[in-house]
């Protein structure tokens, strides 16, 4: 990236008025907050012109990263992933939702909460974020909750996918690019290298948003559960797969547009300042932050702090993770919907966090 090194007063500016409007538009606009995809792809496109970085690799890598994961030889990615599941779910849907009803009404509603957001989070590490959100989205179609209540649960298991996606490279292309990025010296970091570093704060974090998400479903009864009505279209799922390709990209694009400001500011910055600006990932698409920020010449403890914070908020906001944007679609949750349980449980994590990271010894805030 033919990036200045030091601050260029029109670019910060104007980078600046797009990171403003990005954080204010989705939750004062309607017709913003409807089309988010749209949105995000006119910002982006806004962003990199007036970073100069327009490139043809750039194109390439908006165009193909949603069909196609990086360093993996299989044309297989988001786009496909939520297709195939979509159009999988079309045509066994009775099946699939006769077997979460049996599994929910055996166990009941509270012990299911629990049990699903646990198992999401530790296996999305191992069966990618993609596959994991896909899932748990059909999962909260069945659940006798209200509206309410049913977007609190896919907040939480959202929370603990992102969690939990990041403890092996395969997760998600953040934990990817972690590894490949520290693989030599020091760290020589290998398959294990995140679960050493993250697992003693992800696993204890997945299952206390488990908890959280039993407790709030107590005092919800099942007396006869009915297996709701599918009403999707062969048309409605394929054009959900294409919202969720156009919202990657456009997300690719504006990481890419704004890392100048990542660069100038960012990535000076004291681990404790970097900890809570790194809360913008909770717009932002966290695998540019991390390509940003993280080299091998930081300490464990930055690296540690710099990660944690990019992966606790990117579950603040639809935009933030990939499971938010899978689930928001599929269920049709709005940025201010998501936002009134995000935020506050985003702050409340980033807080615990903020102080068990201050304790240790290591880190030097």
């Amino acid at each position: 990236m033919n990036i200045p090194p030091e601050p260029v007063l029109p670019i910060a500016l104007g980078l600046s008025v797009v990171l403003i409007l990005v954080l204010i538009l989705p939750f004062r606009v309607r017709f913003v907050e409807e089309n988010l995809e749209l949105f995000f792809l006119v910002m982006g496109a806004i962003a990199v012109t007036i970073s100069g970085l327009w490139s043809y690799d750039l194109v390439c890598e908006a165009l193909k990263e949603p069909v196609w994961l990086p360093n993996t030889p299989i044309p297989i990615g988001i786009f496909q992933v939520v297709l195939i599941f979509g159009l999988i779910i079309y045509r066994f849907n009775r099946q699939i939702y006769g077997g979460i009803s049996k599994l929910l009404n055996r166990l009941g509603i509270k012990a299911f909460v629990f049990t699903i957001i646990t198992m999401l989070g530790l296996i999305s590490s191992l069966i990618s974020v993609i596959v994991t959100a896909v899932i748990l989205s059909e999962i909260a179609l069945i659940l006798p909750l209200d509206r309410r209540k049913k977007i609190e649960f896919v907040v939480l298991a959202c929370f603990a996918v992102g969690l939990g996606a990041s403890l092996t490279p395969v997760g998600e292309p953040l934990s990817t690019i972690v590894v490949s990025k520290l693989k030599g010296e020091p760290y020589h970091a290998g398959f294990l290298f995140l679960i050493d570093l993250l697992g003693v704060y992800v696993i204890p974090g997945i299952l206390a948003l488990a908890l959280y998400g039993a407790y709030r479903v107590k005092s919800v009864k099942i007396e006869s559960l009915e297996i709701p009505e599918y009403d999707e279209t062969l048309r409605s799922v394929v054009f959900r797969a294409l919202r969720v390709y156009t919202f990657v990209s456009a997300l690719i694009l504006l990481g890419r547009g704004l890392s100048p400001l990542a660069i100038w500011f960012f990535s000076k910055l004291p681990p404790a300042g970097l900890y809570w600006l790194n809360t913008i990932s909770a717009i932002l698409d966290n695998a540019t932050l991390v390509a940003v920020e993280i080299e091998p010449t930081m300490s464990l403890a930055q690296i540690k702090s710099a990660l944690i914070s990019l992966l606790i908020s990117g579950g603040m906001l639809i935009p933030g993770n990939i499971p938010n944007i899978v689930s928001a679609g599929r269920l049709r949750i709005r940025m201010n919907e998501w936002a009134k349980v995000g935020v506050p449980i985003g702050a409340v994590m980033l807080a615990i966090y903020f102080a068990i990271l201050m304790t240790e010894s290591s880190l030097r805030f």
